[in-house]
């Protein structure tokens, strides 16, 4: 016995030492190691050795031969509880070893190759080293934090826990209060900033705290009042713009009329104020967070402050989006979200109707804003606290903790359901389908529980900027050391789905873009699953609420793992990617309208967020009426939030638009063209858009008839 196999299948010296050493750490760890157990530990090793040459007689054998034998020997010499503790040893070291082994090829895998679950993260050094923490945060998360059967479900696709590697460490968004940051100023760890004197100064600690939070967050940051709270600063900005103007004046012994100040000063402020929106927009496409991996994942939510100063602020903000970045490309951040009411923005006789339509002019020019309806059946019911958005469709609002506000609150963490494997479970029986869902929903919930009591006994500390920094509801008072419990019971956590079009293929035999009793029965299907959700919620007194996920990676990750299940089903597994969420499949041939009737009863439901989109061929120009009919028709679906698509294609280096299906740029040849395309809400370019998202991507069908 000169020779042993590796795992590796590698031959290496037998060293029957090693024997010894193993029997002696498991008398150790059984509590039984005393004087005489080294010579037990020898005499068991040549009961091992003697066994081992008996059964393979000069043959090769592997370590795992030699573990097996050395438990048999163990049981044999009536040492049962010494056995025991050493095939937990062995099962350890086992584990230690597959989580190694997974680990590097995930490690291998990132270093040989961008990965694109996140279409927001580039390929840069910072990136590809937080890719790598994030693949060990989640090794460690499924090992050693979820229950084997949460880490089960995960890894076969009934369920999908999202952001999986951030688990235990912090929260995924916020609606972050701006007003009170920028009054009473703030500190983000190398010293404290005071209120700003001008609206520039305003603006750049507007990106700067969207950074710092981003820091302490994995997931969105957002701004559900930018115009209300920036007009603050406009207003200082011209009582500073008139004081500068008299001096002057005064100090060149000059007069004018008052008349004539006015106007000057209002030309200076807007000058100002323009100036501010370009430097935020601009900062956050370049100010990098999260060492240096990506930009804020930011939104910003604007549209009914009446106000001049806070009319202003829109204004200056669309302008400067339309204008777009140096060479004229289209800004990926911030999402911007414009807010329609009636009655200050909506009809031709409202006050802000002009900020609607120069709305509308950047969208047919930029993509962005999308569009959020303050008056849905599920968003007027809160009165003059108006709901507002994050650009990937995150909404709070509702809070059974507390007050019903969107500002200092935010979505704590959500765990999607694989809708099409349980209609293929149930294998078009209903009543066994709604069985199935009601067992995951119950899982699902469950599991979102045990992460809110990880969360939870998180501590101040642990959060600089976000507790530190009082941004949270109810944190006001809460010191270093404690909990922050007390804040994020007001935030949510969510339920979310996808492929309910692939679900109802299995259930009915078609999507609810081609019947109608197929249409009903995704209705019934979601309802049942918010009703559950809202049970839970009182259950357990936090918010549970069901989100329409937005799937970029998750999308073709289920799908995959379903082809593997079940094979290629016709309809539900047969393509790259299971339809987003409730949406009609990307392919279907359908008009505009019929697909904003179709997907508007869906949005009541799902309380944590939803977005509906529109695919148009190509820009819609100076075709305002028409864009404007989509909107109008997606408020009367009652829907909650939109946007309108259309393939983006400009020439990185002259700035040249409408370059769709072009390989070089029209106007000076060059092959650099960014092609911006929508992607959950946001937008990216198609290079950083995953193999099942590029896929779906070719395949979104037109949508007529408006």
């Amino acid at each position: 016995m000169q020779y042993i196999l590796k795992r590796d299948s590698r031959q290496a010296p037998f060293d029957a030492t090693k024997i010894t050493s193993c029997i002696d750490k498991a008398f150790e760890a059984a509590g039984g190691y005393n004087g005489e157990s080294r010579h037990i530990s020898f005499s068991l090793t040549m009961e091992v050795l003697k066994k081992l040459e008996a059964e393979y007689d000069g043959k090769p054998f592997s370590v795992e031969n030699v573990q097996d034998m050395v438990e048999t020997v163990l049981i044999e010499g009536g040492f049962a509880k010494v056995a025991k503790a050493y095939i937990i040893y062995r099962q350890k070291r086992t584990d230690i070893r597959e989580a190694r082994s997974e680990l590097m090829d995930a490690v291998a895998e990132i270093v040989r190759e961008t990965n694109k679950d996140n279409a927001n993260v580039g390929n840069s050094p910072s990136a590809k080293v937080l890719q790598i923490s994030e693949a060990a945060s989640k090794s460690y998360y499924l090992k050693r934090v979820l229950t084997q059967e949460e880490a089960e479900k995960h890894l076969d696709g009934d369920i999908y826990v999202q952001d999986l590697s951030w688990y235990g460490k912090t929260l995924t968004c916020l609606q972050i209060p701006l007003a009170n940051l920028l009054k009473d100023g703030f500190n983000n760890g190398h010293g404290s900033i005071r209120s700003p004197k001008n609206i520039r100064s305003a603006a750049a600690l507007a990106a700067i705290i969207l950074q710092s939070n981003q820091n302490d967050m994995h997931g969105g940051q957002s701004y559900a009042y930018f115009d209300r709270d920036m007009a603050t600063y406009v207003e200082i900005e011209r009582k500073r713009q008139e004081r500068i103007l008299r001096n002057t004046l005064e100090e060149l012994k000059l007069t004018s009329s008052e008349e004539e100040i006015e106007k000057l000063v209002d030309k200076h402020t807007y000058n100002e104020t323009y100036q501010a929106m370009e430097a935020f927009i601009y900062n956050l496409n370049t100010m990098h967070s999260r060492a240096g991996a990506q930009v804020p994942f930011s939104s910003i939510n604007l549209g009914t402050d009446i106000t001049p100063a806070g009319r202003m602020v829109a204004e200056c903000f669309l302008l400067a989006y339309e204008k777009g970045l140096g060479k004229g490309e289209s800004p990926i951040f911030p999402n911007l979200v414009f807010k329609l009411k009636y009655g200050i923005n909506f009809d031709e006789t409202d006050p802000n109707y002009d900020l609607f339509k120069l709305a509308m002019r950047v969208a047919c020019r930029r993509l962005f804003p999308t569009f959020s309806f303050c008056d849905a059946s599920f968003n007027n019911i809160y009165g003059d606290e108006e709901v507002a958005y994050m650009g990937c469709r995150t909404r709070v609002m509702g809070n059974v903790n507390g007050p019903e506000v969107t500002d200092g609150r935010g979505n704590l963490s959500f765990t999607s359901v694989n809708l099409p494997r349980l209609g293929i479970r149930a294998n078009k029986e209903i009543g066994l389908f709604y069985q199935l869902l009601d067992e995951t929903l119950d899982f699902a919930i469950n599991q979102l529980v045990r992460r809110y009591d990880y969360q939870k006994n998180m501590r101040v500390k642990d959060f600089p900027f976000l507790m530190g920094q009082k941004l949270y509801v109810d944190s006001e008072d809460l010191k270093q050391d404690d909990t922050i419990e007390k804040a994020i019971r007001h935030g949510t956590l969510s339920v979310g789905f996808i492929g309910l079009a692939e679900c109802l293929v299995a259930l009915t035999g078609h999507h609810h873009g081609e019947d109608t009793g197929s249409q009903a029965q995704g209705v019934s299907i979601i309802s049942h699953m918010r009703r559950r959700c809202d049970e839970a919620s009182k259950k357990h007194g936090l918010n549970i609420s069901l989100i329409a996920t937005p799937a970029e990676q998750l999308s073709g990750k289920f799908t995959k793992l379903d082809v593997e299940k079940y094979g290629v089903i016709p309809g539900i597994t047969d393509k790259k990617w299971y339809t987003n969420s409730f949406h009609v499949p990307v392919e279907c041939k359908i008009t505009a309208l019929e697909k904003i009737a179709l997907e508007g009863p869906y949005h009541q439901f799902c309380n944590a967020g939803h977005i509906s989109y529109i695919e148009l061929t190509s820009a819609p120009g100076n075709n305002i009426e028409a864009y404007e009919e989509i909107i109008r028709a997606m408020a009367e679906a009652d829907m909650g939030y939109g946007a309108i698509n259309f393939p983006l294609d400009i020439c990185r280096d002259c700035g040249q638009h409408g370059l769709h299906g072009q390989e070089k740029c029209t106007v000076c040849g060059s092959e650099d063209i960014s092609r911006v395309r929508r992607i959950t809400g946001y937008l990216s370019t198609l290079d950083r858009f995953n193999d099942s998202k590029l896929a779906e991507e070719s395949k979104r069908e037109k949508h007529y008839g408006v």
